[in-house]
């Protein structure tokens, strides 16, 4: 079965087609301003691709209607629609990418796979906020994570490389988070009700105290849309250090540059607490993985972060963690469909090999893993035809 992948970026609709094999066979990206690709060059784009048996979708929030992939139709997408007012930035580009390619393959059918739905497993001592049950029950308030479709595919990908029940994945990327994983299943992770909660990132707060939000809007009047905006675009590494580039933040810190260091060591303390913290719901830590496009390319970030987590079983072969290093097992080739990846020549089976990174000594190993929801989606979307 050929899958046609498509992820709505911010302002870029992706397209991948994937083989039986899993191999990368066609690559298309098209500007969407506002969600929205031109309608000529989304046909020429579709055209160019060859022939697909199927279309899977990237949406990033399923809610509680949609805990797996599902078969689309007009009654789910109109529930997906519902769910707008939860993912209010991402919901509506992904169903205008969905319109745009029905367009043009009407008679193709579509799978929805979730960013939320790998975490639906979670328990309810994680999923659960400290709210009145009054609120939690009337707009559905409770954790759902998000990254879901990165953080199945670098755990199963772990489990296939190294074996291990628990394993932590951290998907660092301009977005970023943690995922708790036993046996595949997802127990814990970082994000929350919105992608806002939990590690720092390149332009996001991660998680504050509410309070400082609340003192701000009474005390210092601050509007609710400038609180917003200024959390999801003006905090995390750019709010630190002045750049949301985590290279130019490496750099800085090594030519001593103070705001450099202090948004490079308080990015690698919130990512260490994490990673503890994902291990104790784990009770214990097997494997750790580092992946999307800061965890695949900063040796710097991977080192410090692992520097304070000697006491679980941790810790980094320098040579190892430096190297390109040789591939464990290098997966079918192709450029991530997710935008927060690290990239390559999808005929050349991308830039970034799977390798381990972890000293042989210690009880934990340690990989890098290439960010592949492109085939996480392919795979979900043969699942669900084929059943």
């Amino acid at each position: 079965m050929r899958v046609l992948v498509v992820n709505a970026g911010s302002s870029s609709l992706k397209l991948r087609v994937l083989d039986s094999s899993d191999k990368v066979t066609g690559t298309a990206d098209l500007p969407a301003p506002g969600g929205a690709a031109d309608a000529a060059a989304m046909e020429s784009a579709l055209a160019s691709l060859g022939d697909a048996d199927a279309v899977g979708y990237r949406i990033v929030h399923g809610g509680t209607s949609f805990t797996a992939p599902v078969r689309i139709d007009d009654g789910v997408l109109a529930r997906l629609r519902a769910l707008t007012d939860l993912a209010p930035l991402h919901q509506p580009k992904s169903l205008a990418a969905v319109a745009a390619v029905q367009r043009v393959l009407p008679g193709v059918p579509g799978v929805a796979c979730f960013d939320t739905a790998f975490h639906a497993t979670i328990p309810a001592a994680a999923a659960t906020y400290a709210l009145p049950r009054e609120w939690r029950q009337r707009w559905a308030l409770r954790r759902y994570g998000f990254h879901g479709l990165s953080h199945s595919y670098a755990a199963r990908r772990a489990a296939e490389l190294a074996g291990g029940s628990r394993t932590v994945t951290c998907h660092l990327g301009a977005g970023a988070s943690l995922a708790a994983v036993r046996d595949g299943v997802s127990v814990d992770t970082t994000m929350g009700f919105t992608p806002l909660e939990g590690l720092v990132m390149a332009t996001r707060s991660g998680s504050v105290d509410p309070g400082l939000v609340l003192w701000l809007a009474d005390h210092a009047g601050t509007p609710v849309a400038e609180l917003a905006a200024a959390l999801e675009h003006r905090s995390g590494l750019l709010g630190l250090a002045g750049t949301a580039d985590m290279r130019e933040v490496v750099a800085g810190a090594a030519a001593g540059l103070p705001d450099a260091r202090l948004g490079l060591d308080v990015y690698t303390h919130r990512l260490r607490a994490g990673i503890a913290a994902m291990a104790a719901a784990l009770g214990g830590l097997d494997v750790l993985v580092f992946t999307g496009g800061v965890g695949e390319n900063s040796p710097v970030v991977r080192s410090e972060a692992a520097a304070g987590l000697g006491f679980l079983g941790v810790r980094l072969d320098a040579g190892r963690n430096e190297a390109d290093g040789s591939p464990v097992g290098d997966p079918a080739g192709g450029n991530p469909a997710c935008g927060n990846s690290a990239g390559g020549d999808p005929a050349a089976g991308g830039s970034a090999a799977d390798r381990e990174i972890g000293d042989p000594g210690v009880p934990v190993r340690s990989f890098v893993i290439a960010a592949r929801e492109d085939i996480e989606i392919a795979r979900q979307v043969r699942a669900v035809l084929e059943r």
